[in-house]
């Protein structure tokens, strides 16, 4: 029954409105609206720019030709959307890169503050939620599509220190929330010992005794602060009793001892990480997930493609120098091959419960924080979505001509049903969402 004609029979049956929200959820009045299939989101990253002539697609619509970069994808040309002429139009503080990556999915200004990236004003971390922990917040306020961690951050050869070069998801205002790039620190927190759950558990009763303690002996203001640790010590029990509920589907990957967090071994990090990934979606421990690949200005030596140059000094070579644009083609075509990875575990794995594979209900986008790396644009910012399950119409090169970017992420929350009429700078959002139907 659609909604026009739910309207219509509460008109015509006189219901109240009190009675509604339990009446509508009987099964055999048919007034509730069709359960929404099972959903995900992944945001794959990787830094510095491409290089624009060996990554778009000459054509536009359907019939689109894929380029040296894109190429790993072809498989799955009919299940790719490629969209060009999004631009990240949030300007402020910040040099290109600092706005380039902690505003890529914020979409709103940085904070003022004192780090300071190449000649530009220093800055702060980004002043607004990301559209991944938008969604995720989404998914967790709904019984259904609740999970246990709600999201889960996975680096691979992302350094420790934190600034606004190294975060692209935020909770909220200065909120970065920090990608774990180690795989066996990420198992632990997937699938740590029950011991290690009862200890964690112990402290945060007492914790939680003395947050008590205290609270008439503060100032209002700090009753604020006291409230928000207070709300973390009720998260962290709750996520504890629901691991110890939430029976595994699929056991965890099997991983080999003592493969460190360095350069060298990013291309084995990358599958482990991608493995864990898979695996906590199939037992369903979280719906939103980013899989973030070094950082803004990363300069990771592409030893494993015979590449000793850092990747960001690369990406500064002019065009005319052949060798950088062949080397930086290279290794935006290794990123796109991890990709590929990724979708072919997702598109070989049968969704849990269901028909059909995980692809089916999974969105990828795999996104960069630059245009270009030597210009440092932030116009045509490289979006690939592969996948499906958001109701987009997939298998099309698209053209959007200079778009902001906050309407491809209202887009994606109205995808997941969450219909929001702006989403970070409210200014660059008319229009409403791209149309990706």
């Amino acid at each position: 029954m659609n909604a026009i004609h739910r309207r219509q029979f509460i008109q015509r049956v006189g219901l109240s409105a009190a009675s509604l929200p339990f009446l509508m959820g009987l099964p055999s009045l048919g007034l509730a609206a069709p359960a929404r299939p099972r959903q995900r989101l992944i945001v794959m990253f990787s830094p510095n720019g491409t290089v624009p002539t060996a990554y778009w697609p000459d054509e536009t619509g359907a019939d689109f030709k894929l380029k040296e970069i894109l190429s790993p994808l072809e498989p799955y040309r009919d299940r790719m959307l490629i969209l060009r002429g999004l631009s990240n139009k949030v300007r402020g503080d910040g040099d290109g890169h600092m706005r380039g990556m902690s505003c890529l999915l914020t979409a709103i200004e940085l904070f003022p503050g004192n780090i300071q990236g190449g000649s530009d004003t220093p800055a702060g971390w980004a002043s607004g939620i990301s559209i991944d922990q938008e969604i995720k917040d989404y998914f967790q306020s709904r019984e259904e599509t609740r999970t246990r961690f709600g999201s889960l951050e996975f680096g691979v050869g992302v350094t420790d220190r934190a600034d606004p070069w190294t975060r692209m998801s935020y909770a909220g205002p200065n909120r970065p929330v920090a990608p774990i790039s180690d795989p066996y620190q990420m198992y632990q927190k997937l699938y740590g010992q029950l011991q290690d759950k009862e200890d964690l558990k112990s402290v945060l009763d007492s914790v939680r005794e003395d947050l008590k303690k205290v609270g008439k002996l503060i100032s209002a203001e700090d009753r604020k602060l006291l409230a928000e640790h207070q709300a973390l010590v009720r998260q962290m029990e709750k996520e504890i009793a629901e691991a110890g509920r939430q029976k595994l589907r699929v056991a965890p990957p099997t991983f080999e001892a003592g493969i460190a967090d360095q350069n060298d071994n990013v291309p084995r990090l990358s599958r482990m990480q991608i493995d864990l990934l898979v695996n906590s979606f199939v037992n369903d421990m979280a719906r939103v997930a980013t899989l973030q690949f070094t950082k803004s200005v990363g300069m990771a030596k592409m030893k494993w493609l015979d590449i000793n140059d850092g990747h960001h000094t690369l990406s500064h070579e002019q065009d005319k120098n052949v060798e950088a644009v062949t080397k930086l083609t290279k290794i935006n075509t290794w990123f796109c091959g991890e990709l590929r990875y990724l979708v072919d575990k997702l598109a070989h794995t049968p969704e849990p419960g269901a028909s059909g594979t995980m692809l089916d209900n999974t969105l990828i986008v795999w996104t960069n924080e630059l245009g270009k790396g030597n210009s440092h644009t932030l116009d045509n910012i490289p979006f690939v979505l592969v996948g499906g399950g958001w109701g987009f119409r997939m298998g099309r090169s698209l053209d959007f001509k200079q778009t902001a970017h906050n309407r491809l992420h209202l887009a994606l929350a109205h995808g997941a049903g969450h219909r929001i009429d702006t989403f970070g700078k409210v200014a660059l959002c008319e229009g409403g969402p791209i149309n990706l139907g």
